[in-house]
């Protein structure tokens, strides 16, 4: 892998079709074997509906990476919330989950989707998406959201409606901070209340010259806004037909500096690859064929990167992982694999 790829780079094949890559956690919590036993005994195995079985997290996060799957995507759920939204995300605090899989994987790419920013303080997230983009070597692309859960913010002393703009603030103020200065020069921050003559700074500095930033849905804010202020675009999966609007609409506002459209996507692979599409909650329940054409059609709409989430299927997670590697990932190489096969012909 050349080490002048950023992390967005290594998600952007030069073939022109999508990357593929996994939204963590890897495990069954939403297939339909566990939904019935969860019916038939709620008490189950302790373990409620939406809590992710962590057993096996770092193994799974390893295999992946190993066959070669381009990111490992992280979600952030500040607090569980059992009756309105029944899902604790990847359940880990994000920013610690990165450091471990930072250390226990060595090509795909990490990222956040997505850090809910109104509820932290940005100048903290900086230093914690800083130090994870040094410590993976240069992999780390930080998702961000503004936020869709209102009990969650008077208990971060936020306001639900004001999100927007805590939002767009957050955004520069981590910009500022990952800026690079010459000598002592501090961050120029006047609206925190820093004082111009003190020499502040926040520590590590990014890889590049910033953390790559990939705004989740509208995030409050206009699509000329995130296009302006945002490296990449992260979006829910659509059907086809309104997912050519959103892309058409993306690559319009970002013709001058093209960036990359991602989307994740829930995926149900069956056993039978002849098995054909059919849609579910935000994804697809297909075979390995039709899933290589559906996703060949997202990259003709100007798709850069694909993420599964295979929790709403049955089949064991290593088994679909090794089915994905062996019968799609071939016909969607990363940009490294891509580069590495170019250099060895």
């Amino acid at each position: 892998m050349s080490d002048s790829l950023t992390a967005l780079d290594r998600l952007v094949s030069p073939t022109g079709l999508p990357t593929l890559g996994l939204e963590l956690p890897l495990d069954n919590d939403w297939g339909s074997a566990r939904l019935r036993a969860l019916r038939a005994d709620p008490s189950g195995d302790g373990r409620p509906f939406g809590v992710a079985d962590l057993a096996r997290h770092t193994e799974l996060a390893r295999l992946a990476d190993q066959l070669g799957f381009a990111a490992l995507w992280v979600r952030d759920v500040p607090l569980y919330d059992p009756e309105q939204f029944g899902d604790a995300g990847s359940v880990f605090e994000t920013f610690t989950h990165l450091g471990h899989l930072a250390a226990v994987t060595e090509r795909a790419v990490l990222g956040t989707a997505a850090v809910v920013l109104p509820l932290r303080q940005p100048l903290l997230v900086a230093k914690a998406a800083a130090t994870v983009d040094v410590l993976s070597g240069g992999r780390f692309v930080l998702g961000l959201a503004s936020g869709d859960r209102p009990v969650e913010y008077p208990l971060f002393g936020e306001d639900f409606h004001a999100r927007g703009a805590t939002f767009r603030a957050g955004v520069e103020t981590l910009r500022a901070a990952w800026a690079a200065r010459a000598g002592n020069e501090g961050m120029s921050l006047p609206e925190l209340g820093l004082d111009a003559d003190r020499r502040l700074d926040v520590l590590p500095k990014p890889t590049g010259h910033s953390v790559p930033i990939a705004i989740a849905g509208h995030a409050q804010q206009s699509a000329e806004w995130i296009a302006e202020n945002a490296d990449a675009s992260l979006n829910y999966p659509r059907p086809l037909g309104a997912l050519k609007l959103r892309t058409r609409e993306w690559q319009e506002l970002t013709a001058e500096a093209p960036k990359p459209y991602l989307t994740p996507m829930q995926l149900d692979l069956t056993e039978d690859p002849a098995t054909p599409a059919s849609a579910i909650r935000l994804g697809l329940r297909t075979g390995s064929e039709a899933l290589v054409e559906h996703l060949r059609a997202m990259g003709e709409l100007g798709v850069a990167h694909v993420s599964f989430n295979l929790r709403p299927g049955d089949r064991p997670v290593d088994e679909v992982l090794q089915e994905l590697a062996e019968t799609v990932l071939p016909h969607f190489p990363s940009a490294a694999a891509s580069t590495s096969s170019t250099a060895s012909a």
